[in-house]
């Protein structure tokens, strides 16, 4: 099969999606591209070596022209205005949401407007007066906190761009147990990231974290080292060891040290 695979960078996406085409296009080339939510104006930033035939790619149409792009810059400066209309709309009926950004597709068959509220918003009539001024489909979307900050993006306590505006392509669901097992304090300070959730990045250590405490002993636990009595302190996970006390005296013990006759 000729097609060749694209990776197409959208603007205010951090993550490409994926395009067939048969045309040969360079990296940095402007291209319009077939999505399910109509024609959208985008950027190809990679080049696939393989063609996976299960996946159901859509069509690279064509490579942009000036005319696109001018239509593009302008979708841009309408919807920044649609925006500002939007949150005047929101004051004047007294809703309480708070918008985040306004989008047209390519082909301005779609407006959409992202928002954030505390509950369920009755927003029909925003709809309504929204669609008889912009004359086109309205969809209006609740996000959560997540999606929320991956739309505004940021900075993480990591010093780096937040991990669900720059590489995620979803967001899995993070519980309080990964945090746990990974004998994190569970100060909210520490733990939460800047969306008031727990960070992401629980998760990307948290299957080692998981291998690594197979074993272990809790803290508070009494053990034999060496003939006499320790009672464990502090553990560390993904080193195996344990801080201890001993007659008063702290020492480090690897859980290897502790033989199954050593251990109570």
């Amino acid at each position: 099969m000729n097609n060749k695979v694209y990776g197409v960078l959208f603007k205010n996406n951090s993550k490409p999606y994926y395009f067939i085409s048969d045309l040969d296009i360079d990296l940095n080339t402007e291209v319009i591209v077939e999505t399910e939510k109509g024609e959208q104006y985008g950027k190809v930033v990679s080049i696939l070596d393989k063609y996976d035939e299960k996946q159901a790619y859509k069509q690279i149409l064509r490579v942009a022209t000036k005319d696109d792009t001018d239509v593009f810059y302008k979708n841009l400066k309408d919807a920044d205005s649609a925006l500002k209309k939007c949150k005047d709309l929101v004051k004047e009926l007294n809703l309480n949401m708070f918008v985040i950004n306004a989008q047209y597709n390519f082909d301005r068959s779609q407006l959409l407007i992202n928002f954030s509220a505390d509950d369920r918003i009755d927003f029909r009539e925003l709809a309504r007066r929204l669609a008889g001024v912009y004359r086109t489909r309205i969809e209006l979307r609740q996000i959560g906190a997540r999606d929320k900050a991956k739309q505004v993006g940021g900075i993480g306590i990591c010093g780096q761009k937040l991990c669900c505006a720059n590489f995620l392509n979803q967001i899995d669901s993070i519980s309080m147990n990964k945090a746990k097992n990974q004998n994190l304090a569970l100060n909210p300070s520490k733990i939460n990231g800047s969306c008031g959730r727990l960070l992401c990045c629980l998760c990307y250590e948290d299957d080692e974290y998981t291998r690594c405490s197979k074993g272990l002993f809790p803290i508070g636990t009494k053990v034999k080292y060496n003939g006499e009595e320790a009672q464990i302190i502090g553990v560390d996970i993904l080193t195996r060891t344990y801080k201890a006390l001993i007659n008063e005296e702290k020492v480090t013990i690897k859980h290897e040290e502790l033989d199954n006759d050593r251990k109570k």
